[in-house]
């Protein structure tokens, strides 16, 4: 083999494995993290939709409204990282958020409204508030630490919109009948 033929194997040899190095120095549980964070976000976005749809209460039609805004900008977010991270990130909701979603679709009205707001917005936020403080404590990387304390302002205010809207207290504008 000449020189100029083993200059060119060593140098596609660096190239594929600079790419490779990328994947490889994020953490398996880093990896984890990001999709975890992108998997709430898409379940949050998936269930808003159809409460965008369904609800029957203008307050839980615009609380849905805000939580697939927020969420769409906060899975952008996790797909930055993700990508200059070379990780793959799920992108539609997970098992247990189809039968939610199936479950949804199947009712109307009041009964709507409330079993989105238990799910979506009480039970998933709980979920993602864990999400998000765990993966400031456990993440190696800066990048995904950083991710998750950016994400953190936003799961708080809805921590803190969740519990007003299950007492049917939301304070979203309401519209006259």
């Amino acid at each position: 083999m000449n020189n100029k033929i083993r200059i060119a194997v060593a140098a596609c040899a660096a190239v594929l494995a600079a790419g490779a190095a990328t994947a490889q120095n994020l953490s398996k549980g880093d990896q984890r993290i990001l999709a975890s964070l992108a998997q709430a976000n898409v379940n949050e976005v998936a269930a808003g939709n159809i409460a965008v749809q369904k609800a029957s209460a203008p307050e839980v039609k615009a609380f849905a409204q805000k939580m697939v805004d927020d969420h769409t900008k906060g899975l952008q977010e996790v797909q930055q990282v993700a990508q200059a991270k070379n990780v793959t990130l799920p992108t539609e909701p997970d098992a247990k958020h189809k039968k939610m979603a199936d479950r949804l679709n199947a009712l109307s009205g009041a009964e709507f409204d409330k079993n989105y707001v238990a799910n979506a917005g009480v039970n998933d936020h709980k979920a993602a508030h864990k999400l998000v403080a765990d993966a400031q404590q456990k993440a190696k990387d800066p990048d995904v630490k950083a991710l998750a304390a950016k994400l953190q302002p936003t799961i708080d205010e809805h921590m803190k919109s969740v519990p007003q809207m299950a007492a049917g207290k939301a304070d979203a504008p309401r519209t006259q009948q």
